[in-house]
């Protein structure tokens, strides 16, 4: 199977209702730690990268390691930009072989939002790429990007006239998610889900998926959330397991590179895993 389109993945997870992680990796190693959980549990999965993460790798040298690891991997996976309101990332990206990208736009009007969003479609398409589109912010910052002021939501119209006007692959709506960690549990808007979807037929994309309980993520994906993000959780997994580690080795007084590269890919590895059984992405045959 291997990499494939970000449509030919969230169109079958809406369609018999099953989230696909979409999880931002930092380096080479949480890289191929989230790819390892994609082939252990034979799921599906939407590598993310954020524009601080493009600009601080190089996407060259990311577009090369995302080639040379996923040379013969026998699940379906696909490369997307996050978060991206600067058009000339995009522009990059989508030269060296990103999958997908999300124009975050959502600091504009609608209607110019909705202009731009038309003529990145239409560069997405000339690659062979696809387009997450987005009008209202997700509350929290994330990697530079975002405000921690509440979200404005759209009507359902507006929201309607943006995905059939732009020509979106997949819509995300503000509906009581945050990126970040949550200091309680938000009271999310289901409803307005499932009203997109039956006013649109597009996936939809649940950001901020951090810190959800499974009952909220059992309910959100049957309405039709098939791209479900998680950033957080892998930030605070890789962090956590490097400390961790270095505090034992600084008692031991064993320092050994390897070692730590292995115990943090396994914790990384597991964190991935975890949030694809969670979504029921586990074990699906392509």
């Amino acid at each position: 199977m291997g990499v494939v389109s970000l449509k030919e993945i969230v169109d079958r997870a809406m369609r018999e209702r099953y989230g696909v992680p979409a999880i931002n990796i930092v380096n080479d190693l949480t890289l191929e730690s989230v790819l390892a959980a994609a082939v252990e549990r034979r799921s599906p999965m939407i590598v993310q990268t954020s524009v601080k993460t493009v600009k601080s790798i190089g996407s060259d040298v990311l577009s090369a390691m995302w080639r040379a690891m996923t040379a013969g991997i026998e699940v379906p996976v696909s490369l997307h930009l996050d978060h991206c309101p600067e058009r000339a990332v995009i522009t990059e990206c989508l030269a060296r072989g990103w999958n997908s990208v999300l124009f975050d736009a959502s600091t504009l009007p609608v209607a110019e939002n909705l202009r731009q969003t038309v003529e990145v479609v239409a560069e997405a398409r000339a690659h062979g790429a696809h387009v997450e589109g987005e009008i209202e912010a997700i509350t929290g910052v994330e990697d530079g990007v975002g405000s921690d002021e509440a979200a404005h939501r759209q009507t359902l119209d507006v929201s309607v006239h943006f995905i059939e006007t732009s020509g979106v692959d997949v819509f995300a709506p503000s509906i009581g998610n945050a990126h970040g960690v949550y200091s309680a549990e938000p009271h999310l808007d289901g409803q307005r889900v499932s009203d997109l979807v039956a006013a649109t037929g597009v996936p939809i994309a649940l950001h901020g998926g951090t810190g959800l309980t499974d009952a909220q993520f059992a309910d959100l994906i049957a309405r039709g959330c098939a791209k479900v993000n998680v950033s957080t959780a892998l930030k605070m997994t890789y962090m956590q397991s490097n400390l961790a580690f270095l505090r034992e080795a600084e008692t031991q007084h064993k320092w050994d590179p390897p070692s730590l590269f292995r115990h943090v890919a396994a914790d990384v590895t597991a964190m991935a895993a975890g949030y694809a059984d969670r979504f029921g992405s586990t074990g699906r045959a392509w």
